[in-house]
């Protein structure tokens, strides 16, 4: 089992930048394929990002793409979430995840089995 636990939120004003971390601890890291999700205010969670297990594939939701940048360090047990040029559309409560699943990458919540706390990411127009 793998414990994770999100930091870097806060608030910004549009244009800006905030990068989330993501600590992993309890297995094997470089096991699992890891993810950032986001929840907004009265709507459903939505995949963000996500990363194969090698760091060497990356998929991205088409509302962020060229603007945030999904990483991982395995030697140091986090995966990261660099998020630039941020409107205010990007408010929402971030989780990342982890999935063990055969696949090499996804973005289907359902595959993810481990979830952080979330953090919070405040975009001011």
């Amino acid at each position: 089992q793998v414990q994770l636990v999100e930091s870097g939120g806060g608030l910004v004003q549009a244009g800006g930048s905030l990068r989330l971390s993501c600590a992993a601890s309890g297995h094997t890291f470089s096991n699992y394929v890891m993810g950032w999700f986001r929840q907004a205010p009265g709507k459903e969670r939505e995949f963000v990002a996500g990363i194969s297990r090698g760091g060497g594939r990356t998929v991205y939701t088409d509302s962020v793409k060229g603007r945030f940048t999904i990483s991982r360090d395995n030697a140091k047990n986090t995966v990261y979430l660099q998020m630039n040029s941020l409107k205010p559309e990007d408010t929402a409560v971030y989780f990342c995840a982890a999935s063990a699943r055969p696949a090499e990458i996804t973005s289907r919540a359902p595959d993810y089995g481990y979830w952080g706390q979330g953090t919070q990411v405040t975009v001011s127009s």
